[in-house]
């Protein structure tokens, strides 16, 4: 896939960010519920794409996605629905976990994409550059809602998630990071 297409693809995961914003806004309830919407049309968007074009969606959604089945997009959109139904109750973790996923798989796809030269132990499609990559950014963003120690365990969890996930890494960060990230809070 180019990096202008991976680019377009990465600017959709950014809009996990919007989560967050509007986290002060609006009820977290119903920003679940705006979260497992988008989650449904974008199934759905995605069967019908299968049969019929759909003059805007369909263009956005070929040019985004890296083959015709894939559907990383509802996944994303699904990942951030269960951090919040998990993690609701702690909203630090849970907009921890939400940044971790949103900043550090688009960054790590980005730079892996365009600059990865060092395959992983065990997933020759991930690199050492992309996951290096994950790891500081999502060290950082996780750093502007906890404790340094909490964001660095997010960031390491999510970065393993998301190189070595056995399904979609973006159902999987999340939940991992956001889990392991509650824990260390708990215990300390």
């Amino acid at each position: 896939m180019s990096i202008q297409k991976e680019f377009l693809r990465q600017l959709i995961h950014l809009s996990g960010l919007l989560f967050i914003f509007l986290e002060n806004l609006i009820p977290l309830s119903f920003l679940i519920g705006i979260a497992f919407c988008i989650t449904v049309m974008g199934e759905l968007i995605y069967q019908i794409d299968k049969k019929k074009h759909m003059p805007l969606f369909s263009n956005i959604l070929r040019n985004c996605r890296r083959d015709k089945n894939e559907r990383g997009f509802v996944y994303f959109f699904a990942g951030i629905t269960l951090a919040m139904i998990v993690f609701g109750h702690n909203l630090m973790v849970m907009n921890a976990a939400i940044i971790i996923l949103t900043l550090g798989d688009s960054f790590s796809t980005l730079v892996g994409t365009k600059w990865g030269k060092h395959q992983l132990i065990f997933n020759s499609k991930k690199t050492w550059e992309g996951s290096l990559t994950f790891l500081i950014i999502a060290f950082l963003g996780a750093l502007t809602q906890i404790e340094p120690a909490a964001a660095m365990i997010g960031a390491i969890t999510g970065a393993i998630s998301e190189a070595y996930s056995p399904i979609d890494d973006n159902l999987t960060i999340a939940l991992i990071s956001g889990t392991f990230m509650a824990i260390f809070i708990f215990i300390t």
